[in-house]
């Protein structure tokens, strides 16, 4: 069995929510040692569960990390968060920009006590430019990069997605970030900075939205709603079936003759309206009321069977509850039944980055506030159960 490709590398984590955490989780689903540092009311993210919801979204992304509580607002919490710095090979943070500094062990002061660290940040819209110091969550960035514009009807309001995915695209860069230092460290035997704006990495998503705004300038609809962000790509929408809805996307002609002989309707094929994707475009009112007057008198897990057998992209639009009992993410191991000891038995999911060769890890359940106080400070860092202690009755690590 090849070894984890982490394995060796620790992480102190300091991150809260998604963006960070999600970075830290993939390292520590590739066999990192991630040391997750909360203050003593736990990550934002803990704090909410009793809010009901958060619960399960903290589990997803904090298995397999030590969890150890810290004060770095006193002294020696700062020196002890240094003591660990100089041990470990990355930092992760995801607070405002300036907070570190402010804090006293910021990059520059990392960098100096452990030259090899890799220190990796996130913010809204990063350190530098004119909006560094703005309040950046999820939404007002889906707001900022232009995604709540570009989802919903062009007679409608705008509206968020569903996903966090300015939280997550900036945590699958940020990931990709440390990791390319972590490379370039082999190379030059030192650490250095890395950071990813939420911003900044959502914007190549957009893609097709850019391309029909370059094409058509202000004549360019902001939104399109189900079909094509670029509107070009005929059919490409939601249809209704009996018992739901089902996608179809047509990149290519035979992929439309294709979806013809499934619906049987193979004497269109000819058709000028939807002969070639150009004139399919044009006449896209016509090829979706074609399609819809199928799909109405289909289930849509019978439909889409019946147009995937025949190799054309297509789905049946499922609930979450459908999604956690995926057959297919499941036999891979990407989806696992774990029992969680607060949380009982749940689906989790692993890393999406798979290693050939090296089984996946073990999933270890996300562990309680604090869990690993006794582990990281006392084991690891060879403080005396003395010291623990009186740094416990002091408010420095919080409780034993």
């Amino acid at each position: 069995m090849e070894p984890y490709p982490l394995s060796g590398v620790t992480v102190i984590d300091l991150s809260h929510v998604y963006n960070g955490p999600y970075a830290t989780f993939l390292m520590a689903m590739a066999g990192a040692q991630v040391v997750k540092v909360e203050p003593f009311q736990g990550e934002h993210l803990r704090s909410r569960g009793d809010m009901g919801g958060a619960a399960l979204p903290f589990a997803m992304l904090n298995s397999n990390k030590k969890p150890v509580t810290l004060n770095l607002k006193s002294e020696k919490g700062r020196e002890l968060l240094l003591e660990m710095a100089t041990r470990a090979d990355v930092l992760v943070e995801n607070f405002a920009p300036g907070v570190m500094d402010r804090l006293g062990v910021g990059a520059e002061e990392l960098l100096a006590r452990n030259p090899r660290l890799i220190y990796g940040s996130s913010s809204g819209y990063g350190k530098t430019g004119p909006y560094r110091d703005y309040p950046a969550m999820d939404l007002v960035m889906q707001a900022m990069c232009g995604v709540i514009n570009s989802t919903g009807f062009p007679d409608q309001p705008p509206v968020k997605a569903g996903a966090a995915i300015c939280d997550f695209m900036a945590g699958i860069h940020l990931y990709g970030a440390i990791v390319t230092a972590l490379y370039g460290r082999e190379r030059t035997g030192k650490g250095r900075v890395v950071e990813v704006s939420m911003q900044d990495a959502t914007y190549a998503s957009l893609a097709s939205n850019l391309g029909m705004l370059h094409a058509r300038g202000a004549a360019a609809p902001a939104r399109t709603g189900n079909r094509h962000g670029g509107l070009g790509i005929s059919p490409y929408n939601v249809y209704p079936a009996r018992d739901g809805y089902l996608v179809l996307n047509a990149p290519g002609d035979h992929h439309f003759r294709a979806i013809l002989e499934v619906m049987g309707r193979e004497e269109l094929k000819d058709d000028p309206r939807f002969a070639t994707r150009s004139a399919r475009v044009e006449n896209f009112g016509a090829v979706d009321e074609l399609i819809e007057a199928w799909t109405r008198t289909q289930g849509k897990d019978e439909a889409a069977r019946r147009m995937l057998a025949a190799k054309v992209p297509c789905a049946p639009v499922r609930d979450l509850s459908e999604v956690m009992h995926d057959a297919n993410m499941h036999a891979r191991g990407s989806l696992q039944w774990v029992e969680h000891p607060e949380l009982g038995k749940v689906v989790l999911p692993h890393s999406p980055l798979v290693f050939e060769d090296t089984p996946r890890r073990p999933i270890e359940p996300s562990l309680p506030l604090g869990a690993c106080n006794e582990e990281i400070f006392g084991k690891w860092l060879g403080h005396s159960s003395e010291e623990l202690d009186a740094w416990a009755s002091e408010g420095v690590i919080g409780t034993r």
